[in-house]
């Protein structure tokens, strides 16, 4: 349900008002979402589950729910739209519940609503955000995050954190990770021989070493390294004219160094399709393309469509 002082909840029940699906469960507590349900202005029940086996049973109509053990008590007196302790506990429980649920053949995709990063530091815990919890569960396998429209995709080098150190992590080692994290994504949803491009960190992918030599000692290198592995692999392209080509198909998926450089251009064509996809786990996990927007929360108004993508998403992807 991502954080309860957030959209998550409502743009949750928003969707199953609208569509109503019949192959998912939400993990997450039950008064909550029915906080959320009446922010919609009803139209819902609310049905608690015991367990995921209890699905089929769900009349139509419903929203279907199950609270795991060990939520905060009191959690639907959280303040919306403000950050709580309480939320950044109860997301992440959920979170850990709903990973376990997969681990053990109960369920075959995660959808993760938004979650706020403060919330969770609050809580106490040690993750910066999704990603980096997903990985921890998952045994600490190398995960890289990518952005994904009907017009563009994006994967990320480095995700949170300072653009200082971002730098310092770009690596001839972890540009090569990230070429073979997303060439083996690709091909699992279909791409056979995915046209990868590589922007560069510097402006001008660095114009030959005079702006920067990270395109020199480390990301030329690794694209070499993916090309000998059988990636087609090319660049390092000028960030800042890259992800146009993309857009118009000359390439099927850009590998950006830093955080902002990949989710701005996916971003600014609209959120509302936008879907975040883990890649590198060893189950499929994707989410909306937004934050908790804080600024709305409680008022009935958060559009689910990027939540509804990342749902279709999840499809796609599950064998």
């Amino acid at each position: 349900m991502g954080d309860a002082c957030g959209i998550g909840p409502e743009i949750i029940a928003s969707l199953w008002r609208r569509e109503v699906p019949r192959d998912a469960v939400v993990v997450g507590d039950v008064a909550v979402l029915r906080r959320a349900v009446a922010a919609i202005g009803g139209g819902l029940a609310v049905a608690e589950l015991q367990g995921l086996d209890e699905l089929d049973r769900v009349p139509p109509r419903c929203l279907p729910v199950w609270q795991p053990a060990g939520l905060p008590a009191g959690l639907v007196d959280a303040p919306l739209g403000r950050v709580d302790a309480r939320a950044g506990a109860a997301a992440a429980r959920c979170i850990e519940a709903a990973v376990a649920e997969i681990q053990a053949g109960r369920a075959r995709a995660l959808v993760t609503a938004p979650i706020h990063k403060e919330a969770l530091h609050a809580a106490g815990s040690p993750y910066p955000g999704h990603t980096e919890m997903l990985q921890a569960l998952a045994g600490g396998v190398p995960v890289r995050m990518m952005l994904a429209n009907e017009e563009l995709r994006t994967v990320l080098v480095t995700i949170h954190c300072s653009l200082r150190d971002a730098i310092t992590r770009v690596t001839r080692e972890a540009v090569l990770e990230t070429l073979h994290i997303t060439g083996a994504a690709l091909r699992r949803m279909g791409l056979q021989a995915p046209r990868i491009a590589v922007a560069g960190l510097n402006p001008h992918a660095g114009e030959g070493g005079l702006f920067g030599d990270e395109e020199i000692r480390h990301i030329a290198p690794a694209i070499a390294d993916a090309r000998a592995a059988g990636w087609e692999a090319s660049g390092p392209y000028a960030p800042d004219t890259v992800f146009m080509r993309a857009r118009r198909g000359e390439f099927d998926v850009v590998v950006a160094m830093t955080h902002d450089h990949g989710l701005i251009p996916v971003k600014y064509l609209g959120v509302e399709q936008g879907v975040n996809v883990t890649l590198g786990l060893p189950f499929v996990r994707t989410s909306p393309d937004h934050g908790t927007a804080f600024d709305i929360a409680g008022r009935g108004i958060a559009d689910p469509a990027s939540l509804g993508a990342a749902l279709a998403m999840a499809r796609r992807l599950t064998p």
